[in-house]
């Protein structure tokens, strides 16, 4: 990649470290254009490109702009793990795991209000319960069938860190299977 691979942050705003997105960028072409080789070597998947963090520095790249190319890597990338999986199981058997897993999230959904999840200590910070579990009623209703919800909405879920609330890992956990629902349906 160039140094003109994303424009700039603005002036005065941090961005994501240059050198970083590039080198990251490289490597995921490269696993990307090798996706199917066999070699044993890391894959790119759909949850790597999902958890690809970069340092923030003033001069960075605008973030918006890499997390962008980012979600449509991921896509491209949920398309041929999609592709592989029936392949390899067969459509129904595909179908009926991305159920169970739909099932599952649904069933944590379910819970009450304030125990959706486990709650850090009160001298330690979560995510926001009533934000949480705001967001996952329109979670549910997605679910459901009942309310359109797009993959960049749950993707960019971010909950204010609150002393007592939910344990972080397990709602990122849940988010991150709720995407793999919705890559693996769409």
């Amino acid at each position: 990649m160039s140094a003109l691979s994303f424009p700039k942050a603005a002036r005065g705003q941090l961005g994501y470290d240059m050198a970083e997105v590039d080198r990251a960028l490289r490597v995921a072409r490269q696993r990307y254009d090798n996706f199917d080789n066999g070699s044993g070597g890391k894959r790119l998947t759909t949850s790597s490109i999902r958890h690809t963090a970069f340092t923030m520095k003033k001069g960075g790249y605008s973030a918006a702009h890499v997390d962008a190319a980012l979600e449509r890597l991921e896509d491209a990338v949920g398309v041929r793990e999609r592709e592989e999986r029936v392949a390899r199981l067969g459509r129904k058997e595909f179908m009926r795991e991305v159920k169970g897993t739909a099932r599952a999230v649904l069933k944590r959904l379910q819970r009450e209000d304030g125990e959706r999840f486990d709650r850090v200590s009160f001298f330690q910070r979560g995510y926001d319960v009533k934000e949480v579990d705001a967001f996952a009623v329109k979670l549910e209703e997605f679910l459901r069938g009942g309310a359109p919800l797009s993959l960049r909405e749950v993707r960019s879920a971010a909950f204010t860190s609150k002393r007592g609330g939910y344990r972080e890992a397990q709602v990122d956990l849940l988010l991150d299977a709720v995407i793999d629902v919705m890559l693996a349906i769409r």
